[in-house]
Formats: C-alpha cells, structure tokens, sequence
C-alpha cells in the first residue's frame, strides 16, 4: 500500500481549550501544526468525499498524573473503531474528556493515514495540581473550617467545580452571618521548577459589611396588625426594638371581626386600622438592628403562613416580597400579604365509630361549631399524627388496643366562611401484643428492663402503656434516656403486635474520691463508690466481677470521709428496687458510724483545751420497705422505714441547751412516707412532677408515762431516749417551655419547687430534741451534720443566716442560743437549658429565684418573712462522679445601706448530689 504524507502530521480536529468547538474545514483552512512538525498540504478526503478509516493506534501525551488507558477508554475511542472524516467521532471524544473537568486543552491529531487505517495522537495538557492553598481576609478558625467544608487538599486538580464550591461554601458561611456582599476571588500561582504542573492556590475574601434589616413593611394585612406579625416571623433569638404600644394577644386578633361592626358604626375602616391611626408607635421594628439571614427570612414567611392559618384565614398568601437597601447600606423589606376571608368551623358529623358515641368523641375533639378555623389544631386533636402528650382522638382508641384506627377529615360543605367537616373513622380490630423484644443491654439483665414494662404479650395494645414504659426504663437510670427506641411491628391479618424495645447503655456507677492536707485539720480525704447495678446473686462467681458483679439494678454504696483528727464517717447502704422480683417493692438497708473531736483545733495549736477527750459519737441504721400503690394512680408509693441512732456525747456541748453535754440518746423512730412522681427522667426532667410527704415518729414516751414528772429530771435523762414527730412536704414541678428542638431534643424547662418542714413535741411536758431539727443556708453541707439535722440549702447565704434580728445574722458559727429550726418554708423557681444532653456528659444551665427562712417556734413563724436570693448556676452530670453543680446567689436581704451586690453574694459548690 502507497504510503501518504510521509514525516508529516495532518490536523483535522481543532483544539478546544475555553470550550467546545467543532467543525469540519477545507483543506486550505487546516490550523497550524504544533511547533517542530511538518506541515502539508494534501487532503485524502473532503466534506464533499468523506470516506472511512479504521483506527490503527490511539497515542495519548501531555499527562503526567492521570492514566492513560482510564482517558482513553473516557474518550470512547478505540483501536478497530470505524470513523467517517469529516465527521463528529472526534468532536465527542473531546466532549467527553472535556467533561472531566481535568483539562486546559484538548486536541486530537492524525499523525500518519495508510489506505483505510489511520494512526491518531490525543494531546491532553492537564490542569495544575494545588501545592497549597490560603485564605485571606478571614480568621484562622474560619479558614479551618472553609478547608473542612469544601474539602480542599493538597494534591487535588484545579477545576472549575473546586473554585465553585468554595467559593459557595465562604459565600454561605458569611451570608448566615449577615454579610450578604462577600466577594471571593481565586489566584492562581503556578510553582517554578522542578516542580512540575503544581500551583498555588490564594483565595482572596472581602466579606464586605454586615446588612442588617432596617424595617420591615407590612402590606394587605386588614385582620392582624403588624407587630403581631412581625413577631411571627422574627427569630426568636433577635432582640427587637422597644415597642411603646402593648403586644397584640392572640384573642385579640380572634375578636376584631366583631370589634369592626362598632369602629365602622363611629366612621373608622376597622379597629386595627383605627388602632393603628391612633397610636402612632403601633408599628414598632422588630427586625431592626438584627442581621439578615436568608433561611430564617424564608421561616419567617413559613410561620407568616402557618400563622395566619391556624387563625381561620386558610387563603392567605405572599403576594409578594421585595428587600431593597436602605440608605445606610441595610435592608428593608416590603412583604404584601393576601389575607382571604376568615373562616370558622361548622357542622362535625362522625362517620364508622362504634365504640365511642358521636359526643364522647366531640367532647375529646374540643372544637365546636363556630370556632376559627385551624386545620392543624383538628389533626392535632384528631392525632394526625400522634402526640407525644396524648389526649387526643387517636390516642383514646389506640389506649384501648385499637393500633390499626385510622381518621381522615373530610370537607363535605363550604357555606359562605362555614366549613362543615365529616370526620371518617376505621377503627379496625383490636391488637394483642404477642413478643416483646429487647436489645442493647449489653449489661443490664433483660429481667431488669422486662420488669419495668407495662406492655405485656396477651394483653391489648396500649400506646399510653408504651410510653409509660419508656418512662420507667430511662427512670432505671442504666441507659440514655435520648435514645431508647419503641418500633411497634403490626401484623393486621393475624390482629397482632410485636414491640421492639432498643436501649443503650451507659456508665451509671459513681466514684467519689478527694485528699488534702489542712492546717489543725492534718490529712483529710474522702473515698467513696456507688454502683448502680449491682448484683448480689453473683457476688459468688468470679467470673462476672467487673469490677463487681452487675446487672441486676441493685444498688451498692460504701463511703469513707475523714476531716484528720476532726472528724470521720462510715457508710454502707444496699438497695433491692424489686424485694422477690415480681413486685416493685424497693428493699434498703443502711450502717453509719461518725465521730467529731471538738478539740481538734486547740489540741494542733497547744492551746488549752477546756474539756479534753471531749468528742460525738453517733452509731446508727435504717431499714425501709416500699410499696407501689395502684390508688390514686400507679405514679403513688409508699415507704415504711424504721431509723435508729445512738448518740453518746463526752463535754460536748453544741445543741444550745444547758446541761446537755454528756450521755448517751436512743432515738427510734417510724418514718412513714407517701410519695408521687411521673418526671420522665432523672437527670433532666423535662415533664411531670415529684411530691413526697412524710411524717416520722418516735414511741410517745411521755405520753406512755403521764405521771412522770419530766421537767424536774435531768436534760440528760429526758434525752436519754428521744421523742419527737416531724413532717416534711416537698413538692416539685417541670413544665416545658418550648418544644424540643433538634435531634438532640433540647428544650427550655421551667422547674417551680416548694418545701416545708416542721418538728414538734407530743406534749408540753418534755424538752424538744435538738436531733432531727433544720439548718439553712449554704450548699446543702455542714461539718454539723453530724447533729442528724436536715441542711436545706439556700443559694446566697451562709449556713446560720436569718432574717430575725434577735440572732446574729452574719455569724459565722450558731448565733447564741441557736439550737437549730423547728420549722421552715421554701421555694424555688428556676429556668433552666441544656447545652449538652450527651450521656457521657449531660450540662444545663440555669437562673433561679428562692425565698426561704427558718423558724425556731410557731411564736417567730410567719410565712412572709422569707429571705430572697437570685442567680445563676451550672449542672455537669459525669458518670464517673455523678453530680457537679455551681451556682452563684445573691442574698438580696443581706445587702446593707451603702454596700454592694459583691457583699451579699457566695458561691456555692456541690459535688455528688442536688442538694434540698
């Protein structure tokens, strides 16, 4: 075969290098051949000829980091292809490569042709390779965090899409600021040599000013003014500006359809305009100083919508919005509404219930005819879909086992703005549980979280019983209460369910432990371990030690604190939650031992001790049974303890009573407890509330011995063996604020709390106890409890703070005389916010306010002379050590004529518990 074009090169396929451009050419119109080759000037074909070759060979040069034979496979070319010259094989093969984005320039090249094969070369030049890449005019942090979100690497091409998407990402960020005229531009640097197709890439960043909204106008609004509405659609956490005219209360709006039959009577539009005319203040800014963010903007427009629809005006709509820039550089912004007519419910016909009668179930809807229109309040009530809080329609048939009901709202009838509504009930069969699964317990028995359930196999479906259930397994305080799973699995042809309970575990056990070295003090320390799910029935077998036997849900405490010479404690306690196993009867044993040297200080500083060997010894234990009751409600239980401590004193004398000083004191008593409680969880209730009321009682001795004449013996004798009786009420409340926001279901949670407390004697012939009385103030601790005293605390105020006169209010021991309270009242309001809900570390935030006091005799008690503190304080929840708290109070009755807040404030630690 004669061969052509020997040592040269015929270019039929332009290069392409901003774009694609393809098309055939005559001979004379050929582009230049690459430098260093021959050029020609004979053409085998032409768009009049075209003939066809098949590909001999495919060469591909120019890259230095890509693979060859992945190109050529992208191109779609390959050795054996038939292709028509001129034609557009070669126009797609760059299509394709240029599709990659990889490229600066592209160009295919015949470079020999022997009768009907044809020998081809695809010159590729590759874009540069980032050697490294900077950001300037933005923070360091915000420069991490560019590079994490678009996903730069040293290493990666230089495309079009990588510029794209961090400059989309930078654009993004600032825009969620309030910059919304961020310019970002890329350099490019190539590297010198040796380096070889890298550059350096400079993203330069002029984020520009913040814009922020100026004012907002509303436009079309007849029914609702416009501070209403403006507050609708403000983020809620922007702080508006100063309204002068009260805020428009949701009733309000509801009734200025029949307000505006008066205003038109006296010649006005309506009452809102009126109102509007009136006051000229009516339409405060509440957008204004606040930063524009676009998303929120959208929301805001969304609750605008759903706003206006839960007030009956179901037409509403945006006509139209417009932002325009202010004079100084900011936004305003002009949003005109469509309002519609106003609609309100009418006739409610039931269709398909047979269970409940049509007023059982337009009783449990609650909306009657003639109330403003909400389509979301009726599927609300409806349980379309169900709530969380329950109450509703569906929820009153899937109570009673009715799992496959189902109700569709239909509308039949529109009159005027009457809405007649038929709402269509399925209400199916009722649903028997058959297998209850459990998984993720991986320490905890499955006994443990099965006994805690009230979805039991055989018996009918309960949606209030399956989160009752979810309830007391987070109150088992073995798992993370954000986490545990419910998955319902019907079966409708066999009229069955399957449940599916999952859980995670977490670390529950408690370690407390502290040294030091103080002064008279000498060593002191604290060691101490609480395990939470212990297992006694394993204490035996070595293998389930880990560190100790667990899983069981027992509940093991031993502890340790010794303050040197000063004082030291011995605890141990043991909980059975389940006595038997089969009935949530909680069992407790408990042993203590303390002891306190009165001389410690005196003794360590040679000083003369008045009494040596003087000390307080107190020996003592408890054992408790409870009961959970079915009536009132299954929330209710009952405790019975049986408590005993014996007290031996040597020259101690720290009770404010004369002569009592040496002995030995007995006190037995009953407690008696009733106590309530349906918080949903321990660490951070959300819902619900606790109340617990007890009253303890010693034998009457003395009314036992009616003749015994107590007042000539001795304080020694009368206390050799104590009597009293003693109540205390506690009562607290957690009501949610907002909804739950997040996966992480945070949610602003109001706690109201209020406590009382009284100590009192049988007759009047006997000296009431020192032991069993009140301290208050401090942090819930006092080296003094040893007394067996109830420390109630009181942020803002030291231990022996009172507001009455006649004791020494700033004293930093007992004021003289001070034997302890008899009585007392407290109560506390606190807002409190979790920032982490993680069971490894659960922290909220909080700001309170208490008003408290102490009272030694009904003669001094009065419940409105309470001592007043407020401010703020944090809560970290650690596995390991359980509780951390900080608060800081400000006593406002300790500040003094011509003092400062700083005098009246005290920082209080907790550690391990929430103190009373």
């Amino acid at each position: 075969m004669k061969k052509l074009f020997p040592k040269s090169l015929l270019a039929v396929v332009l290069c392409c290098s901003a774009g694609i451009s393809v098309r055939a050419q005559q001979r004379d119109t050929l582009p230049p051949p690459p430098p260093g080759r021959p050029a020609t000037d004979i053409s085998p074909f032409t768009l009049s000829s075209p003939q066809q070759f098949e590909i001999a060979e495919i060469t591909v040069t120019g890259t230095e980091f890509l693979d060859k034979s992945l190109l050529l496979s992208l191109s779609g070319l390959a050795v054996g292809d038939k292709v028509v010259l001129p034609g557009d094989h070669f126009a797609k093969a760059i299509q394709n490569l240029w599709g990659q984005r990889l490229f600066s320039n592209i160009a295919i090249y015949i470079t020999k042709i022997e009768g009907n094969k044809i020998w081809l070369e695809i010159e590729l030049v590759e874009k540069p390779r980032m050697s490294s890449f900077t950001f300037k005019g933005v923070k360091k942090t915000e420069s991490e965090d560019f590079v994490t979100k678009a996903g730069l690497r040293k290493g990666s091409v230089v495309t079009d899409a990588l510029e794209q998407n961090t400059l989309s990402v930078v654009k993004r960020h600032f825009a969620e600021k309030g910059y919304r005229n961020v310019t970002v531009r890329m350099e490019i640097k190539k590297d010198p040599p040796p380096a070889i197709n890298s550059a350096s890439v400079i993203f330069w960043v002029d984020k520009g000013h913040k814009v922020k909204v100026n004012d907002i106008h509303m436009v079309g609004n007849y029914w609702v003014p416009d501070n209403v509405l403006k507050k609708k659609m403000k983020d809620p956490k922007e702080t508006p500006r100063m309204t002068l005219y009260p805020e428009m209360a949701d009733a309000w709006v509801d009734s200025m359809a029949t307000t505006d039959d008066y205003w038109q009577s006296m010649g006005y539009l309506s009452a809102t305009r009126t109102l509007q005319k009136l006051n000229p203040y009516f339409r405060p800014n509440f957008f204004a100083n606040s930063k524009f963010n676009e998303v929120k903007y959208d929301e805001g427009k969304e609750k605008l919508i759903a706003y206006y629809n839960s007030r009956g005006f179901r037409d509403m709509q945006i006509v139209a919005d417009t932002l325009y820039p202010s004079a100084k550089g900011n936004l305003n912004i002009e949003v005109k509404v469509d309002e519609g007519r106003k609609y309100y419910f009418g006739n409610i016909i039931w269709r398909g219930n047979t269970i409940y009668n049509d007023t059982v179930l337009s009783r449990g809807l609650g909306i009657k005819k003639g109330d403003v229109y909400n389509l979301e309040l009726l599927n609300k009530r409806l349980g379309n879909p169900p709530g969380p809080e329950g109450g509703d329609i569906g929820s009153l048939y899937m109570d009673d086992g009715y799992l496959f009901f189902q109700v569709e709202p239909v509308e039949i009838g529109i009159r005027g703005d009457t809405i007649d509504y038929e709402i269509r009930i399925q209400e199916g069969p009722q649903a028997t549980i058959k297998d209850i699964r459990i998984a993720g317990n991986e320490k905890t028995n499955e006994h443990v979280v099965r006994r805690e359930l009230r979805t039991l196999p055989g018996e009918w479906f309960s949606r209030q019983n399956l989160i009752r259930s979810q309830r007391e397994i987070s109150q088992l305080g073995f798992f993370n209460p954000e986490t545990i799973g419910i998955n319902p699995v019907p079966n409708m042809q066999e009229g069955t369910v399957d449940i599916d309970y999952k859980v995670e575990e977490r670390a529950n056990d408690q370690l407390e432990l502290s040294a030091g070295w103080g002064g008279y003090i000498g060593l002191t320390g604290t060691l101490g371990v609480t395990f939470n799910n212990f297992s006694l029935r394993n204490i035996f077998r070595k293998e389930t030690w880990d560190p100790l036997p667990s899983g069981d849900g027992q509940k093991l405490s031993v502890r340790i604190s010794s303050n040197g010479k000063a004082y030291r404690s011995y605890n141990f306690s043991f909980t059975e939650p389940w006595l038997g196993g089969k009935k949530r009867n909680p069992f407790s044993v408990s042993f203590y031992s303390t002891y306190q040297n009165p001389n410690a200080f005196a003794e360590y500083y040679n000083q003369p001790v008045p009494n040596p060997g003087a000390y307080f010894r107190v020996l003592g234990g408890s054992v408790s049974l409870g009961k959970q009751l079915r009536w009132p409600d299954d929330f209710f239980s009952l405790m019975y303890t049986v408590n005993y401590q014996r007290y031996k004193l040597k020259d101690f004398n720290y009770f404010g009573l004369e002569g009592f000083d040496n002995g030995v004191a007995n006190n037995l008593s009953l407690r008696l407890t009733l106590a309530r409680s349906s918080v949903d969880q321990q660490i951070f209730p959300r819902s619900g509330s606790s109340f617990m009321l007890y009253g303890q009682f010693t034998p009457p001795y003395s009314v036992l011995n009616p003749d015994k004449d107590y007042k000539s013996e001795s304080i020694q004798e009368q206390f050799k063996f104590i009597e009293y009786q003693k109540y205390r009420l506690n009562a607290e409340w957690y009501v949610p604020l907002s909804r739950p926001v997040g996966s992480d279901h945070k949610s602003l949670v109001l706690k109201v709390a209020a406590k009382f407390g009284y100590l009192g004697r049988y007759n009047n012939r006997t000296t009431l106890s020192p032991f069993g009385r009140f301290e208050l103030g401090g942090d819930g601790l006092s080296n003094f409890a040893v007394y067996d005293r109830d420390i109630i605390s009181q942020r803002g105020y030291p231990v022996y703070y009172t507001s009455n006169p006649k004791l020494n209010p700033e004293s930093s021991g007992p004021p003289a005389g001070y034997a302890g309270f008899t009585m007392f009242n407290k109560y506390v309001v606190e807002l409190r916010y979790p920032f982490s809900l993680n069971p490894s570390s659960t922290i909220f935030g909080l700001i309170f306010l208490e008003a408290a006091n102490g009272y030694r005799d009904f003669k001094e008690y009065d419940p409105f002379r309470l001592r007043r503190s407020v401010g703020v304080g944090a809560r970290f929840y650690l596995p390991m050590f359980g509780l951390l708290g900080f608060d800081y109070g400000i006593g406002l009755d300790r500040i003094r004529p011509g003092g400062g807040m700083k005098d009246a404030a005290k920082f209080t630690f907790m550690l391990g518990f929430e103190p009373e």
